[in-house]
């Protein structure tokens, strides 16, 4: 297994969301990897202990990477690679002038350097975008490491692999087993490092990952391609296909960071019953999907869930006036 730098409050803790699994008769548990930090904050700085490890290794002066204006991986990218003393580069997809606020602001504040792109740009040629980027600051006299969205690969997913072992760990702790790992899926990566362990570790464990956008089909492709990247990385023999990879896009609603009224309603029913806040771009989306996938009767054999939280507030605050009160 590669190494990692030591940068996010690790372990997270476990706790029971008690009005929640009493309304749906489960036992409903949630691992805050929203407590990783402040700054670096979320699911993304246990990818970024070994990206930015390699980074390191490799003698980078500079970071480059890309997410949308409010990209939870952006903001904790720059926070890590500031603490290391590493310049940023945020390529950043825009549709119109972005307000100053929310992870946009923070990057602000961080000093990185920020380049925009547009929507297509951004789906069509990002990589590119970056990597010209890199040509661009390395004739400066810079050593450049491009990471991609979300730290969404072979090295990045190592980080849910070890979170899936301090899981583990933390079953033994509390005389536990959980059946069923729950996590929002953006990019891929956080699912692909807890499947792998998973399998490696023959836990048997039901992991769902909802989508907040695109399809199933997508993500299923995307997250085989990063297990295969990541698979040598660990330096552990492990064979998973494309069928164990179980992915709900049913939940996506009206979009990537767009939220409807009932996605916002149910962030402030989980804030009321249990004082944990969940994000509008990935956790309510996900939350919301395991609710109402039990409601429907549709998790018949998931009893102990676990709910993996990676983070996001300061993407909620953006979102204010849209609420109701």
């Amino acid at each position: 297994m590669r190494s990692k730098l030591n940068l996010a409050n690790l372990p997270t803790k476990i706790i029971k969301a008690e009005k929640l699994s009493n309304e749906l008769g489960r036992n409903i548990y949630i691992k805050r990897d929203d407590q990783t930090g402040s700054e670096i904050s979320g699911n993304k700085i246990r990818k970024l202990e070994y990206s930015l490890k390699e980074a390191a290794e490799r003698g980078a002066t500079t970071i480059i990477t890309t997410g949308g204006i409010q990209s939870n991986h952006c903001r904790a990218t720059t926070a890590a690679a500031t603490i290391l003393g590493l310049k940023v580069v945020l390529l950043l997809r825009i549709s119109e002038s972005p307000k100053t606020e929310g992870n946009f602001f923070l990057n602000k504040i961080f000093g990185a350097e920020i380049r925009y792109c547009t929507p297509d740009e951004y789906k069509i040629s990002r990589n590119e975008i970056m990597m010209s980027i890199a040509q661009e600051k390395e004739e400066m006299g810079e050593i450049c490491y491009v990471i991609p969205e979300g730290a969404s690969n072979g090295i990045g997913s190592l980080g849910y692999f070890n979170a899936m072992e301090e899981i583990i760990q933390q079953e033994r702790e509390m005389g536990i087993r959980f059946d069923t790992v729950v996590v929002a899926v953006g990019s891929g990566g956080t699912y692909s490092g807890l499947s792998l362990a998973n399998k490696y570790y023959n836990l048997k464990k039901r992991v769902i990952g909802f989508a907040v956008c695109d399809t199933s089909e997508y993500f299923i492709e995307r997250i085989d391609t990063i297990n295969k990247e990541a698979i040598p990385l660990t330096g552990k023999k492990i064979e998973i296909s494309k069928e164990e990879i179980e992915i709900n896009d049913k939940y996506t609603g009206i979009g990537y960071a767009l939220s409807t009224p009932e996605e916002l309603e149910f962030i402030k029913k989980i804030a009321v019953s249990e004082a944990v806040i969940l994000d509008p771009v990935y956790t309510a989306k996900a939350m919301y999907g395991l609710y109402n996938e039990i409601k429907s009767d549709n998790l018949k054999s998931s009893d102990n869930i676990l709910f993996i939280h990676t983070g996001g507030l300061f993407g909620l605050f953006p979102k204010q006036d849209q609420f109701s009160f």
